[in-house]
């Protein structure tokens, strides 16, 4: 299982499921399995599935479908039954019986990739008549769902920034730490503490003493309390300050450790003693203060602004003259809304030492039956993750109260702030009624506020969002290239960000070979996927972002991003078919089409970059394309252009020897080809292509012309700024052009270039991977034949094929081709090259297609060959 798919850009999981042992018994050759399925989950009769209606997907099982197509509809309703609204599936037959491609929506991957092994299990019991036992798998995905899902305080903000389209992404596996937006642009939150929350004002709000004292000096009301660090002195302080008094820890939060309403040293002894209990350190402070009379109350005060207003009320049951208090408990935690933890609206009433103290106190016990009305408290704070209840009273704030928790949070200095009210109201000024700041909070929980138990729910994940991106037409993105194709990608992609960078902008670029930031290089490896979008959009000082994006990493993983703004599709020929079920051009090109598929519309400024030389590209790439599309061609008279030029579309081709853009009737020069390095004065047509490409994608960012002329003229194919991509030089009087090209569209591209610059012999060294097709690799060597008088091959990367056996297709294809020149296996690709430089003279050629690009380089300075070629023939 993977996710997410390569058919869209919205989160799904793609299964390649081997179900071979069921392909022989579709579903109406399984008695009774319809029924079965529906009486295990009733829900699963509102599938409408392709025929469009209310048991649509049943009515397929009776009249048979494949065991894949049922798995599909079984992972999406396991994710509805644990809370995850999800309905998209598509499931179909590969070239291999009983192994099917599926593909459906998930919320958070780890319960999606769950349910579909769950669904596997059960679609294979049901085949087997076995019985299900839904319930222990439902638990399970719970469990998953819970140790992954985002709170309901992390939730709130990334769904109010997902409603303003702006991209949201967990970056620490297991934790709330949160990124929103990309690049340049982005904010980070921690559950509710933001990049902007300040550490002084962290530290205030974690020692309630310190809290008390700057509050205090600036005339808010506070209790009057001691910090005290001995039974003694927690005894001595309740006398100074008067009875009932309240013990605390001195650094806590959620109303931990905390007890109200003392009036006797025995249970002040029993207060001191569970406030130390709850100290988060061995300095155990414990602050005994005065009790104020009145109501606890929440006030959220978001980037200097009251937001919410909450009255809490600790956990309680009311009396009915029936049932006993536990009894009362009992039926108050079967409340849909009350869950474990913060799984749901409300916590379910844990019964503790503290409920036993409080019934206590109040001469109850849990076998007490109340009187009709009467009230038992089982909570002294009114903390909701211990079972308390809030009601909302935003609306009710007087204005005095507002500008003075207002103030509270600007002395603190925090820009998400929770306020602990004690008073009899909020409708009243403070200053005229028994009140008083108890506590403040970095990092509040927003439960009560988007749900309370009565009142009117608030948005504060909403104002988080506005507080963090205050301008309301700001999504937080960062422009987006995305390039695709079966050849030039990387040499395009490295252009691309070379002119952006010319313009003044610093880009993030992932390609194959390196992740870099700015020209720095900060990761190496293939990063022509989803792994390379993710380094790049979470690097803080991006301003643009160009992405190379290969058919592997979309079939794996995705696109690793929702959306770009410049797409481009290069080219689609022959290569790695036969892989992920993708067997033919066709398939090829629905899988690349994806990045065009990915572009922001026309009206939202996207932009589509298709080569119009490129049959596959014209048919599937001009279909897909969701921007305004820009053709580059090297035909400036191509008839399939004239109506898009008609339209003013844009064009850039080659004309009279210059790199031009059309529009119109209007011809605008950008570079003369002979003078971009890469084009090698036009005998590298392959790369004109590029230069057109990345030409286009600059004019879709908007791009002065004499930046891209700039970026053009002063890109050059050296091994510093396009590694292992047609970097040529000379070596005592012998050419030397090392390239990556391991398919036979690349080589057949490099063919002109290798003619125009090799006037002698040509010697190549080459080599593929071994999950190329085996016609493929014959095709790699008769190609090489028929360009080179002799071949070295090599071998470094056999995937999954015996060893030897991908030298062999490829010698095999050169010999098989007919060539007259040599042909011969070098196992080791350094022995390889060796053998090359040893067999050439001066006036020779050597084309290099080798991994290892700076150990190649590195051999090839300052090396002398021999001035008589004599390169003997077999």
């Amino acid at each position: 299982m993977r996710g997410p798919n390569y058919y869209s850009r919205y989160q799904s999981i793609y299964m390649r499921l081997d179900i071979q042992e069921l392909e022989s018994r579709p579903s109406d050759q399984v008695p009774g399995i319809a029924e079965r399925l529906e009486t295990l989950i009733p829900t699963i009769h509102d599938h409408r599935c392709s025929v469009g209606e209310a048991g649509g997907f049943l009515q397929r099982v009776r009249n048979g479908t494949y065991a894949g197509h049922m798995v599909e509809h079984l992972a999406i309703e396991l994710q509805n039954l644990v809370g995850f609204s999800v309905g998209y599936g598509k499931t179909v037959d590969s070239y291999d019986p009983g192994i099917y491609n599926v593909v459906y929506r998930y919320r958070d991957e780890a319960t999606g990739i769950a349910a579909g092994e769950a669904a596997v299990d059960i679609v294979k019991k049901l085949y087997d008549g076995e019985d299900v036992d839904l319930s222990p798998v439902i638990d399970r995905l719970k469990e998953v769902r819970d140790a992954n899902a985002l709170g309901p305080s992390t939730g709130s903000i990334v769904n109010a920034a997902k409603a303003r389209n702006i991209p949201a992404y967990n970056l620490t596996e297991g934790t709330s730490y949160t990124q929103l937006g990309h690049g340049v642009k982005q904010r980070r939150f921690q559950a509710t503490v933001t990049d902007g929350s300040g550490i002084i004002g962290h530290s205030i709000a974690d020692d309630k003493e310190w809290t008390k004292q700057i509050l205090g000096d600036a005339g808010i009301p506070v209790p009057r309390g001691q910090t005290c660090y001995s039974w003694e002195e927690a005894e001595a302080a309740a006398d100074w300050i008067g009875w009932p008094v309240v013990t605390k820890p001195l650094s806590g939060n959620h109303g931990r450790g905390v007890t109200t309403g003392i009036e006797t040293k025995e249970d002040l002894r029993s207060g001191y003693d569970a406030a130390v209990a709850r100290a988060r350190d061995d300095y155990a402070g414990v602050i005994v203060e005065s009790y104020i009379t009145g109501e606890d109350h929440r006030m959220l005060v978001i980037g200097g602004k009251l937001i919410a207003a909450a009255r809490r009320r600790p956990a309680h049951v009311e009396g009915d003259g029936k049932r006993t208090i536990q009894q009362l408990i009992d039926d108050e935690n079967k409340d849909p809304r009350r869950g474990v933890g913060h799984e749901n609206l409300l916590t379910q009433i844990k019964v503790d030492e503290q409920t036993h103290r409080m019934l206590e106190q109040a001469g109850l016990s849990l076998d007490t039956v109340m009187p009709e009305g009467d009230i038992a408290f089982l909570k002294s704070t009114a903390n909701i993750s211990t079972g308390g209840t809030a009601t909302d009273l935003t609306d009710e704030v007087h204005p005095e109260v507002r500008f003075t928790m207002e103030r509270v949070a600007r002395i603190v200095g925090l820009d998400v702030i929770g306020i602990d009210l004690l008073c009899k109201t909020v409708s009243v000024p403070l200053d005229e009624q028994s009140a008083g700041i108890v506590e403040v909070n970095a990092g509040p929980g927003f439960r009560m506020h988007m749900s309370p138990t009565h009142g009117k729910p608030r948005d504060v994940g909403d104002a988080v969002v506005n507080m963090l991106f205050p301008d309301p037409t700001d999504d937080g993105r960062i422009p987006i290239t995305a390039i695709t194709g079966t050849n030039g990608k990387t040499t395009t992609t490295r252009l691309t960000t070379h002119i952006l960078r010319q313009a003044g902008n610093s880009v993030g670029m992932g390609c194959t070979g390196t992740v870099e930031i700015d020209n720095n290089v900060i990761l190496r490896g293939d990063y022509s996927g989803p792994a390379a979008a993710q380094a790049v959009l979470r690097e803080p000082t991006v301003e643009h972002a160009v992405l190379e994006v290969a058919r592997g990493g979309i079939m794996r993983r995705g696109l690793g991003f929702d959306e770009a703004n410049v797409g481009v599709l290069l080219n689609i020929a022959s290569d790695h078919l036969g892989e992920r079920d993708i067997h033919t051009l066709e398939e090829l090109a629905r899988c690349k089409t994806v990045v065009v598929d990915a572009v922001k519309r026309k009206d939202e400024g996207g932009y589509c970059v298709l080569n119009a030389d490129d049959p596959l590209v014209m048919e599937h790439g001009t279909y897909w394309a969701r921007g305004e599309i820009i053709y580059f061609t090297m035909d400036p008279e191509n008839p399939a252009l004239a109506s898009h030029l008609s339209e003013l579309g844009m064009v850039v081709t080659v004309k009279n020897g210059w790199i031009v853009l059309l529009r119109g009737k209007v011809t605008v020069e950008i570079a003369e080809v002979n003078d971009v390095p890469i084009t090698f004065e036009g005998h590298a047509p392959f790369n004109v292509q590029n230069a057109m490409a990345a030409t286009a994608a600059a004019l879709a960012h908007g791009l002065e012309i004499d930046d891209i002329r700039a970026g053009l003229l002063t890109f050059h194919p050296t091994p510093a700024q396009m590694p292992g991509r047609t970097n040529y030089f000379e070596a005592d009087g012998v050419k030397c052009l090392i390239d990556y090209g391991h398919n036979v569209p690349a080589l057949v591209a490099l063919e002109p270039l290798v003619t125009g610059l090799g006037t002698q012999r040509k010697i190549a060294v080459s080599t593929a991977p071994g999950n190329r097709r085996d016609e493929d690799l014959r095709g790699l060597g008769a190609q090489l034949a028929k360009m080179c008088d002799a071949v070295f091959v090599y071998e470094t990367d056999s995937r999954g094929r015996s060893e030897g056996e991908v030298a062999q297709l490829i010698s095999d294809g050169a010999k098989d081709a007919g060539s007259a020149g040599r042909v011969e296996i070098i196992m080791s690709e350094a022995d390889a090259v060796e053998r090359a430089m040893e067999e050439a003279r001066q006036g020779d050629f050597l084309l290099l297609l080798v991994d290892d690009i700076e150990g190649t380089t590195a051999r090839l300075k300052g090396r002398s060959f021999p001035e008589q070629a004599s390169l003997a023939r077999t």
